[in-house]
């Protein structure tokens, strides 16, 4: 569903081709949402099925492909609202891969488990040094509304979160309480 959200809110500024919209995600939205390219095709043809967006031209540079440009339809805005509504009522519950991992860690010897740990500790620590120097970046440019703040508090917030449990847990391990 936030496949759908986000090429509908996109398409409210401008008629875009799926690229565009490929780019605009990748440049603006990569760090807190994850969608996939093949998807963003699937979902415009799904939404152009459904009347919330329509093909406006076909362009094609020299022996390129073509591509379609798509703009929003009346009905489009308002499925987006719809969906906006909806999106910020719902409370996500986040499920783990990690934890079932940890339901069986006596499974697999303590020091792989701690070298697991570590290397996603590692990683954390990595991702959160990107994060704070590509907000830097994404909010000196103009185009990036003050409001995007929030959105890369809120992740940076989760990935100390779990950095922080990651630490908690290596502590635990070291010291015998677990398991």
């Amino acid at each position: 569903m936030t496949v759908r959200l986000v090429i509908l809110g996109l398409l409210r500024e401008r008629p875009l081709y799926g690229y565009e919209i490929k780019q605009l995600i990748e440049e603006h939205m990569s760090d807190w949402t994850s969608i996939a390219f093949g998807s963003i095709y699937f979902a415009l043809d799904k939404l152009a099925d459904e009347k919330f967006v329509e093909k406006v031209e076909v362009e094609q540079e020299n022996n390129r492909p073509a591509r379609s440009v798509y703009q929003i339809t009346e009905k489009g805005r308002a499925e987006f609202v719809r969906l906006l509504r909806e999106n910020w009522q719902q409370v996500e519950r986040e499920y783990f891969s990690l934890d079932v991992c940890l339901f069986f860690l006596e499974s697999l010897p303590l020091a792989e488990v701690k070298s697991y740990l570590q290397k996603r500790q590692a990683a954390l620590q990595t991702a959160l040094g990107y994060l704070e120097q590509h907000r830097a970046a994404q909010l000196s440019l103009p185009e990036v509304p003050r409001l995007a703040t929030a959105i890369f508090d809120h992740t940076f917030v989760h990935t100390q979160a779990e950095l922080n449990w990651v630490g908690d847990l290596l502590q635990k391990l070291e010291s015998g309480a677990y398991p």
